[in-house]
């Protein structure tokens, strides 16, 4: 293989891993305390909607990546007040954060006159940082910093313990003047707040435009990846690289002649999601989750 390809390959793998990485560190943080939202897909898409109007609207990829951010602490907000104060059921809250997604956004991709597809324009995308052997996304750097830095939030900080006492045993952190449900609704806000960012990066930085299956499953992978650290953000950050390298190698193959007529493409395509069962499959009963999650927190 070429020295170019390769490079090529690392790059797109870097890129594909930023919306997986992002997503996986919030909910991270959010399952710690003892939320589990398996609406990270709706989320992506909504955000990536969003974000690149907000984009278009002010000129600023800046702006559209805020925009997106907002968006998704929005519906972590939501979703944080549904189950915690009002004690409903995540996964059904999850589940419906999906389905409104995926029907909203087709509504306005039809709204704004092209049904299934909005481009963003190259003005307002994120602009990439030349270096030389590559061009490299600033949200490729901001990922990894965020890993190492909620890596440090939640095992070395008192904020940290605090989250982490939440989620193993809400009675007992109760007793100890942590006011859970509160903290339980930062922590989804949080979450949102960072897949928010994962799905403006698709759109504005990215693919550079909006479609229906922009997120291609994207949420769920992001779930698995969080299976697969076992709740540690520096294990998702390399789960995130690797399912981005086998995306982007479903993407290279086809273009590249001395591998596409040995390796079928779709083999290859289906391999991130094969590889995610084997992970969700692999982590059953290995795993330690905390003991709280899902359920909400009745105090006595």
């Amino acid at each position: 293989m070429e020295l170019d390809h390769l490079w090529g390959v690392l790059f797109g793998s870097l890129h594909a891993m930023v919306p997986i990485t992002l997503a996986a560190i919030g909910e991270t943080i959010e399952e710690s305390a003892g939320l589990f939202n398996i609406g990270l897909e709706g989320i992506l898409l909504i955000s990536a909607l969003s974000g690149a109007l907000g984009a278009e609207a002010s000129g600023s990829a800046l702006i559209g990546l805020t925009v997106g951010m907002g968006t998704g602490a929005l519906i972590g907000l939501v979703f944080g007040v549904v189950n915690t104060y009002w004690k409903g059921s995540q996964l059904i809250t999850g589940v419906g954060i999906n389905l409104f997604a995926f029907g909203f956004v087709a509504f306005m991709l039809i709204t704004l006159g092209a049904p299934g597809f909005h481009s963003v324009p190259r003005a307002v995308q994120v602009q990439l940082i030349p270096l030389g052997v590559g061009s490299l996304s600033p949200l490729v750097i901001v990922t990894v910093i965020l890993a190492v830095g909620v890596y440090w939030l939640l095992r070395r900080t008192h904020l940290g313990l605090r989250i982490r006492a939440v989620g193993e045993n809400p009675a007992a952190a109760d007793v100890a003047g942590i006011r859970v449900n509160a903290l339980r609704l930062g922590t989804a806000v949080a979450a949102g707040c960072l897949a928010g960012l994962a799905g403006a990066y698709l759109s504005v930085d990215w693919f550079g435009a909006v479609t229906k299956e922009i997120v291609a499953g994207r949420g769920f992978i992001a779930l698995a990846t969080v299976v697969f650290s076992g709740l540690n953000p520096l294990l998702a950050l390399l789960g995130g690289f690797i399912f981005g390298l086998f995306d982007t190698l479903a993407t290279w193959i086809p273009t590249y002649p001395k591998v596409k007529d040995v390796i079928p493409w779709q083999f290859v395509a289906m391999a991130p999601y094969v590889v995610t069962l084997l992970v969700v499959a692999g982590a059953i009963g290995r795993v330690q989750f905390p003991k709280a999650l899902g359920n909400p927190y009745f105090r006595e």
